[in-house]
């Protein structure tokens, strides 16, 4: 699994010109998914999102003391296959190592589920569908995190 986290003052998601998701101060998640992902990268990733301190605290010394959990943040959720694209060969990335939709789209929805579980607020992209994500970046702060499965599920 891995996952895009940016921290934002505000972030929205479009789909066929309609806003469907909007948040103000938290986090932007982008998420893709591979086929091996199970309830095990599920959590551990929910948990670093929710956990990892990325905003500021109340001192000039405490500038990385506070997680969304912490200030209350909002949290936009985006299926991102393309995060296991593969460009290294040829002209045309391969998507390959992306788990198909129909495993994908139930690791999403398990892992906002996970999310929801905190009590913060959680918007969502519309998943498979093309979508204009608006982000309004602070910091900037963005980090890629990644777990990576250690069974892999028979397709």
């Amino acid at each position: 699994m891995r996952v895009v986290i940016q921290r934002v003052k505000s972030s929205s998601v479009i789909v066929g010109g309609e806003i469907i998701g909007r948040i103000g101060r938290g986090l932007n998640l982008l998420v893709g998914i591979s086929p091996n992902d199970t309830n095990t990268e599920i959590d551990w990733m929910a948990c670093k999102c929710l956990d990892l301190r990325l905003f500021p605290g109340d001192t000039e010394a405490k500038k990385w003391s506070k997680s969304v959990t912490d200030i209350q943040g909002d949290l936009l959720v985006v299926s991102q296959f393309t995060l296991y694209g593969d460009a290294r060969k040829g002209r045309r990335p391969s998507f390959s190592n992306s788990a198909p939709p129909e495993i994908a789209e139930n690791i999403y929805n398990c892992f906002v589920e996970k999310l929801k579980k905190s009590g913060l607020y959680v918007a969502t992209g519309q998943f498979g569908a093309m979508m204009n994500v608006n982000i309004e970046n602070d910091g900037p702060v963005t980090l890629l995190l990644e777990k990576d499965a250690v069974e892999s599920i028979e397709r």
